[in-house]
């Protein structure tokens, strides 16, 4: 994957940024409503990057689009940290303390392999929507056929994550701008993701536009 800090600069690449990104910060904050509508604005600025344009999506209340990748991203992260749940409850329940420890190693690598998978769940469920995002034998094929590069992609998506939660720490407020400039990153990583891993680029199904 060639220049991939480049996605850290494109959202910048846009000359409305500060507009779409400003505005688009106090929808992201929303309990639920927000965070679909926010999830359907990567999927959008996904579509504008991989046709060549460096532009953010227009600012707004995405939902029709989002709604599929929210609950995608919704569901996965309960199915991966159940299996340490369990073996760390039942590590607790019988005062062995090897079973808890076995639960925090279990939920610490299934975390780690979630990110290895997140970049090719991201562009599943962004052509087929969610039957795309748990088609697990596809997933794990476009994964694993490059590994080096799923585990790159991976780490930037963890970093823009980082990036999104970043603004807590001034307060609250630096979130109306790290929150959209996170998912505006992994929106780059993930167009440049696809074309790294030798996927074709095929467009979003229908229905899962917005």
């Amino acid at each position: 994957m060639t220049s991939i800090g480049d996605s850290f600069a494109w959202p910048f690449q846009d000359p409305a940024w500060p507009g779409k990104i400003l505005i688009q910060g106090p929808i992201a904050l929303i309990p639920i409503i927000g965070w679909i509508a926010t999830s359907g604005w990567l999927l959008i600025t996904i579509d504008h990057y991989r046709a060549g344009r460096k532009e953010l999506a227009p600012y707004g209340f995405h939902l029709q689009r989002g709604i599929w990748i929210f609950l995608v991203y919704l569901i996965y992260p309960i199915a991966f940290a159940l299996p340490g749940a369990v073996i760390s409850g039942l590590g607790g329940a019988t005062d062995i303390d090897a079973l808890q420890g076995l639960g925090a190693l279990v939920n610490f690598v299934l975390r780690l392999l979630l990110f290895f998978l997140a970049p090719a769940i991201t562009i599943f469920t962004y052509r087929n929507g969610i039957s795309g995002g748990f088609d697990l034998n596809g997933i794990w094929t476009m994964s694993s056929s490059s590994p080096s590069i799923s585990v790159l992609a991976g780490l930037m998506i963890l970093v823009s994550g980082l990036i999104s939660v970043g603004g807590a720490f001034l307060r609250g407020v630096g979130l109306i701008f790290t929150v959209p400039h996170g998912f505006a990153i992994g929106a780059g990583v993930v167009t440049r993701y696809e074309k790294a891993a030798g996927t074709p680029s095929l467009p979003a199904q229908p229905g899962t536009a917005g």
